[in-house]
C-alpha cells in the first residue's frame, strides 16, 4: 500500500523542517511548497492526500490559495494558524471556504515549540485521511457556497424571551471539520425556533469568541459568546468559551448556561459528555434534543446516549458530511441515536423536533 502524500505549505523554512521530520516519522511521504502560488503548481505536480496550508504568505496568501484549491484541485486542507485574534478569524472564514480543520501554533508565526503538539497534529492528519474523501471535500465546498447565498435572506434577529419555564433545549457538540457544519444548521434556523441552543465546539478561546461573533452577523438567532453565565432563552444561541467547560445550571429557579473551568476527567474541550450530563440534571431529558456532530474520539457519546435512552430526542451527524466520523460514529454504535442525517438536514429535523416537544 503505497504511502499517503501530504504537502506542507509555509513561508517559513524552519516550519516546513518542522512539519515535514513529524510528519515522516508518522509514516508520510511529505513535500513542501513556500507560498501559495508555489503549493498549485506543486498540486498540479505531486497530486496530494492532504496539504497543510499556512496563512500569512508572500505572492500568494493561504485564503486565496484555498479558494483556488477547492475551486481547482478540491481536497482536504489543514490550515496552520496563530492563535491571535486575526489568526482566529482568518482561521474561521478558511474553515468556511472549504477547509477541514486547522492547526494552533502554540507560539505564534514562526512556532519554535511547533513539536510540542506533534501528537496533535498527526492525529488530525490521520484522522482527516482515514475519514475525508476528495469528492467530499467538494460537496462541502459547494454547500459552503449555498450558505453564502442565504446570507442575504436574513432580515430581522430573534428577540430573546425571558421565562422561568425552559419549554426545551437543544444541546450541540462538534469538534474537527465542525465550524462550517454548525453554521450551516444555524443559519438554516429560523428567527422563531422556539429552543434555547448551548454549543460545546472543540476549539482554544482566541477562536469561540471570534466564531460567536461571525456566526451572530449570519443567522437569524442571536449568538452570544458564553463567557461566565447566561440565561437559556429562546431566540439565543450559546457558544462555550474554549479551555473551559459549559454546564446547565440553575440559579435562582432560572437554567442558565455556564462557563466553567476545564476539568481533567475530559479530553476534549468545551466537552460535551459534561456540558449534556449537566443538563440532564437541570433540565427534562424528554425536552431535550442533543446533536452530535463531526469530530475525532467519542466526546459527547456516552451522555447522548444516555439522553436517548431518557426519552430525549438525539441526532448523529452521517458519514456523507462529517469531515471526520469519530464522535457521530459513537453514537450511532451505542445505539443512542434517533437520527443519522447529514448536517444539511439537521435543521429541518430540529424545528420539526421543536414543534413537537415544545
Amino acid at each position: 500500500m503505497s504511502k499517503h502524500k501530504i504537502l506542507v505549505v509555509d513561508d517559513s523554512a524552519l516550519m516546513r523542517k518542522y512539519l515535514k521530520e513529524m510528519l515522516e516519522e508518522a509514516g508520510f511521504e511529505v513535500y513542501t511548497a513556500r507560498n501559495g502560488k508555489d503549493a498549485l503548481e506543486q498540486i498540479k505536480r505531486i497530486d496530494p492526500d492532504l496539504v497543510t496550508l499556512d496563512i500569512n504568505m508572500p505572492e500568494m496568501d493561504g485564503l486565496t490559495c484555498l479558494s483556488h484549491i477547492m475551486t481547482e484541485f478540491p481536497r482536504p486542507v489543514l490550515m496552520v494558524s496563530s492563535l491571535t485574534e486575526k489568526g482566529a478569524a482568518i482561521t474561521i472564514e478558511a474553515l468556511e471556504l472549504g477547509a477541514v480543520d486547522y492547526i494552533a501554533k502554540p507560539g505564534g508565526t514562526v512556532s519554535l515549540n511547533l513539536k510540542d503538539i506533534k501528537d496533535e497534529i498527526v492525529g488530525k492528519v490521520k484522522a482527516i485521511l482515514r475519514s475525508t474523501s476528495r469528492q467530499r471535500v467538494r460537496t462541502t465546498s459547494e454547500r459552503r457556497t449555498a450558505i453564502k447565498r442565504t446570507r442575504g435572506e436574513i432580515k430581522k434577529k430573534a428577540k430573546p424571551i425571558f421565562t422561568r419555564d425552559l419549554p426545551g433545549l437543544v444541546l450541540i457538540g462538534s469538534s474537527t471539520g465542525g465550524p462550517g457544519n454548525l453554521e450551516e444548521i444555524l443559519v438554516a434556523l429560523p428567527d422563531d425556533f422556539p429552543f434555547p441552543i448551548l454549543v460545546s465546539q472543540h476549539m482554544p478561546s482566541s477562536f469561540t469568541g471570534v466564531f460567536a461573533k461571525r456566526l451572530n452577523g449570519r443567522c437569524a438567532l442571536n449568538v452570544k459568546h458564553l463567557d461566565g453565565t447566561h440565561p437559556l432563552q429562546t431566540g439565543i444561541v450559546l457558544i462555550g468559551k474554549g479551555d473551559a467547560d459549559v454546564e446547565v445550571q440553575k440559579k435562582l429557579g432560572r437554567a442558565i448556561g455556564a462557563s466553567v473551568p476545564m476539568s481533567d476527567k475530559y479530553l476534549w474541550h468545551p466537552a460535551v459528555d459534561r456540558m449534556v450530563e449537566s443538563a440532564l440534571k437541570v433540565v427534562d431529558p424528554k425536552k431535550t434534543i442533543g446533536v452530535l456532530l463531526t469530530g475525532m474520539g467519542y466526546d459527547g457519546a456516552e451522555q447522548m446516549a444516555r439522553l436517548h435512552e431518557l426519552g430525549g430526542k438525539t441526532i448523529a451527524e452521517s458519514e456523507e458530511t462529517a469531515a471526520v466520523f469519530g464522535m457521530p460514529r459513537e453514537l450511532i454504535e451505542r445505539g443512542g441515536a434517533d437520527k443519522v442525517l447529514p448536517c444539511y438536514k439537521i435543521a429541518e429535523q430540529l424545528v420539526k423536533w421543536a414543534r413537537i416537544m415544545r
